[in-house]
């Protein structure tokens, strides 16, 4: 049975024209106070990929893993190569032909333009200076395992492991993680990517230059961007994703699901002429958004305005209310698997 659709609300109910009242939910929790500043680096853009938890180049195989939450697909290999089935997939199973899994929708050109970001989103992330110096540069000697690690950019020369102990990444909810890691990188067994202080899946970038394998029983946190393979053993988790270039993601783990994201937040709103108005939003791009609004505050209906799956953020919508009301409250929220 697949999971139903979770919704994650925005981080604030706005009311035309200047008033701004607070909408309680967990996702708004992740405002940094006034004054404070993420830590780290920028996060990768990861462009039309943000949606995949799976994205491969070549075939996604599995013994019989897990559910996935959230979005999967293969390019240029021909559908037939992807054997997770739509019962595994709490979201859509993207293929470049008709020979793909029952239940699957043939988009190469979505396919096509996803590939594309992996790239942009990988030279990003293998790109960011200043170069890791001193503890940054292969921390650890190049294991991980037992180390706590504030937001930063980080820098392995040769393969990365995560083996012996955890690894803890201590940072508030804005903060970012980068791993710029030139050859594999190996998550040993029963190992947990364990997140501190608020820490968000979300704001954690592991560009790998060759594979990624997380061992049996692990649990993973981050986004992999690999250009060749990722395999999950069995029993492991992840919250991220695993965005694979040129070979494929074998999937044997108890489950993967996309990070949660930042939730919809109102920047601006104006009415530019007495019948419209004009709401500006700061959104995840590439997930569904829902924009509602109402004439009252309290206890009174929503009506949906809009259903959109913004490209880009911030994000600009015109309304035209009807009836045209002296004031109008407005909400919004995103929709994820």
């Amino acid at each position: 049975m697949k999971l139903k659709n979770k919704i994650r609300e925005g981080g604030s109910i706005s009311q035309y024209p200047t008033t701004i009242k607070a909408l309680l939910c967990a996702a708004s929790l992740s405002a940094l106070p006034l004054g404070i500043q993420a830590a780290g680096p920028a996060p990768v853009n990861l462009g039309s990929t943000a949606h995949f938890t799976i994205l491969a180049g070549a075939a996604i195989t599995t013994t019989g893993g897990g559910i996935i939450n959230g979005d999967i697909g293969a390019s240029p290999i021909s559908g037939s190569a992807i054997h997770l089935t739509q019962a595994q997939v709490n979201g859509t199973i993207y293929t470049v032909d008709a020979t793909g899994p029952a239940g699957s929708v043939v988009d190469p050109t979505l396919l096509t333009r996803a590939k594309g970001d992996i790239t942009i989103a990988f030279n990003d992330a293998a790109g960011r200076t200043p170069v890791p110096s001193g503890p940054q540069l292969n921390p650890g000697a190049g294991n991980l395992g037992g180390m706590t690690l504030i937001p930063g950019l980080y820098k392995f020369t040769g393969t990365a492991m995560i083996t012996g102990s955890n690894l803890t990444l201590d940072g508030g909810p804005d903060d970012v993680w980068i791993f710029q890691i030139a050859s594999d990188l190996q998550v040993g067994n029963s190992i947990q990517v364990i997140l501190a202080g608020g820490a968000q899946a979300r704001n954690i970038f592991w560009q790998v230059g060759t594979s990624a394998v997380i061992e049996t029983g692990a649990v993973f946190n981050g986004t992999i961007i690999a250009d060749q393979a990722i395999t999950m053993k069995s029993t492991s988790t992840m919250n991220g994703r695993a965005l694979a270039f040129s070979a494929g993601v074998t999937f044997n783990g108890t489950g993967g699901q996309l990070p949660t994201p930042t939730a919809p937040k109102f920047s601006a709103i104006s009415r530019p002429t007495p019948t419209s108005v004009t709401v500006l939003m700061d959104t995840t791009p590439f997930y569904q958004l829902t924009l509602q609004s109402r004439p009252v505050v309290g206890d009174g209906i929503w009506t949906t305005v809009t259903t959109a799956t913004p490209g880009t953020s911030p994000w600009t919508f015109t309304h035209i209310p009807s009836p045209v009301t002296p004031e109008l409250f407005y909400k919004a929220f995103l929709t994820v698997p």
